[in-house]
């Protein structure tokens, strides 16, 4: 994979020191209106880049707004293999992620060769994965899912269908307790909610005996069986609106805080502590990009995501399926 430098070397740019001086809100705006581009931004980017996005929103949002959009460029402000789903969905239109460096624990704890001779092992079986992978592993997938909807995928399949699902192990595990199926699961996580600190948790709900503990459904199980509501990031965002609490601890990657206290100026949101001195869990990943990044992404329409089209074409039948299912049950 190319990195910035490199791609911007290619099409003969130098990269530019940004001026100090420059109101890059204003720039972006202008950009976006001159090229005809679009900004989708997940959750868990910076409140900066949020505020200025034209769609913020969870995986399966993300996807659905990807494939409709009517923009001739999209700046996926995100990960990897976001910016990769809304290729395979407009495999015409350019698409550009701010950093090629914004890669996901989670998709990488799962190689597509490595899957490919796992999934050799259960030659009955059909394969669910979580949308948090790359595009080769959509690829050999039957049907994509996100943590709001894999509940959903998995119980409008007969009960008699034989399930991998992946790469996600506590995902996967919460969807078998909420189903009562027998998945086979690969033995992928990730790294953001995998290292919540149970002490620490507790000692914060001592503090404050009147909050709600709400976690994603990626969380280990001993940190989900405590949680008074588990959901997608969008789901937990919902919650914190609909719920008379006024205050929560939030035990998922912190930037859809931001959301929630635009959403909730008058609650308290706590983030959830990992096992180390931080104070909160961020994605070091989805912290690269920056409104620099993104200014010069739009800018020198730079790095592009590209993919083979023969990936694109298998990739795209697994994610169209989950967009189906999805709107047969109103998600």
């Amino acid at each position: 994979m190319e990195n910035y430098t490199e791609q911007l070397a290619a099409k003969g740019y130098i990269e530019e020191t940004i001026d100090p001086r420059l109101d890059l809100v204003q720039e972006i705006n202008r950009l976006k209106k001159e090229k005809n581009a679009v900004i989708l931004a997940h959750y868990y980017q910076d409140p900066e880049i949020q505020d200025i996005a034209d769609y913020i929103g969870d995986s399966l949002g993300l996807s659905q707004e990807a494939a409709k959009t009517d923009a001739s460029i999209i700046v996926f402000a995100g990960v990897h293999f976001m910016a990769e789903t809304a290729k395979i969905l407009s495999p015409t239109k350019k698409v550009l992620l701010p950093d090629l460096k914004a890669g996901c624990s989670l998709s990488d704890s799962c190689p597509p060769h490595l899957f490919a001779k796992f999934k050799e092992q259960y030659p009955d079986h059909l394969v669910i994965t979580y949308v948090n992978c790359t595009a080769e592993l959509k690829a050999l997938s039957d049907i994509v899912c996100t943590s709001s909807n894999a509940v959903q995928i998995v119980d409008s399949l007969p009960r008699d269908q034989k399930i991998i699902f992946g790469p996600d192990k506590n995902l996967g595990d919460y969807v078998k307790r909420k189903t009562g199926r027998d998945l086979v699961l690969w033995n992928g996580a990730c790294m953001v909610h995998e290292i919540f600190s149970q002490e620490k948790i507790d000692r914060l709900r001592a503090q404050y005996p009147g909050a709600k503990f709400i976690a994603h459904p990626e969380c280990e199980e001993h940190i989900l069986r405590q949680a008074d509501y588990i959901g997608s990031t969008t789901g937990l965002l919902k919650y914190t609106i609909q719920n008379d609490a006024d205050t929560y601890i939030v035990a998922t990657e912190s930037g859809i805080i931001h959301q929630m206290q635009k959403a909730n100026p008058e609650k308290t949101f706590i983030p959830a502590p990992p096992n180390n001195a931080c104070a909160c869990n961020d994605c070091p990943h989805m912290k690269l990009n920056t409104l620099e990044k993104l200014y010069n992404a739009i800018k020198f329409e730079l790095p592009e995501i590209d993919l083979p089209m023969d990936v694109i074409n298998r990739a795209r039948r697994p994610i169209e399926r989950m967009l189906e299912i999805s709107a047969q049950f109103g998600l």
